[in-house]
């Protein structure tokens, strides 16, 4: 899919951040960084932690941060492990957010996922962004086709939000639906963001 696209999702996300107020925010699959790059360059955000199953790709992403095992960044930090479990977690965490990751996880994963996250760690705030199925023809690709190869799913708009306002309902939280990239009025945005706040 297209840079602009992916910046715009970035955008989207440091946006929300941003307007919550939240200090703390883990990167749920984080990646090489890039959105730690992103937030690094706001005040606002007193720690950001990144985790990562993979630890090609957290070595990639100490090295793009410039961090190293042997000194240690109160405000960056970097991680191997899952979000399927709380290990990761060792203080209060404000925001987390699941950057086109959840797609990447085994849909009979989802709810250790749902009761890791929601249920124990309960963030202020949780953003989710993940492809919307139903543009992948104006992507120009096959019925059937994923966007990546590592994609364990991609769903429609109405899937998207059925599993999220279930997750909301069972753990307290509200949520609300963005699109994120050019809108077509059949099929939507080519990226769905939902926000989870916490009522309480």
């Amino acid at each position: 899919m297209s840079t602009a696209l992916h910046h715009l999702r970035l955008d989207a996300v440091v946006s929300a951040l941003l307007a919550s107020g939240v200090h703390t925010v883990a990167d749920l699959g984080c990646g090489d960084g890039e959105l730690m790059l992103r937030l690094r360059e706001q005040p606002e955000f007193e720690r950001v932690l990144g985790i990562d199953i993979d630890p090609r790709v957290i070595q990639n992403a100490r090295q793009r941060l410039g961090l190293d095992l042997f000194s240690t960044n109160s405000r960056l930090q970097v991680r191997l492990g899952s979000f399927e479990n709380t290990d990761w977690v060792e203080s209060a965490v404000e925001a987390a957010v699941l950057l086109e990751t959840i797609e990447h996880i085994e849909p009979g994963r989802l709810s250790r996922v749902e009761q890791a996250l929601f249920g124990q760690v309960q963030p202020k705030l949780v953003l989710v962004t993940t492809p919307n199925k139903e543009y992948n023809v104006l992507h120009g690709m096959a019925a059937g086709q994923k966007r990546h190869p590592g994609h364990r799913f991609e769903w429609t708009r109405a899937q998207f939000q059925s599993w999220a306002n279930g997750v909301a309902a069972r753990h307290a939280y509200g949520v609300t639906f963005t699109d994120i990239g050019p809108l077509d009025p059949h099929c939507g945005s080519s990226t769905q963001m939902a926000s989870f706040m916490r009522r309480y």
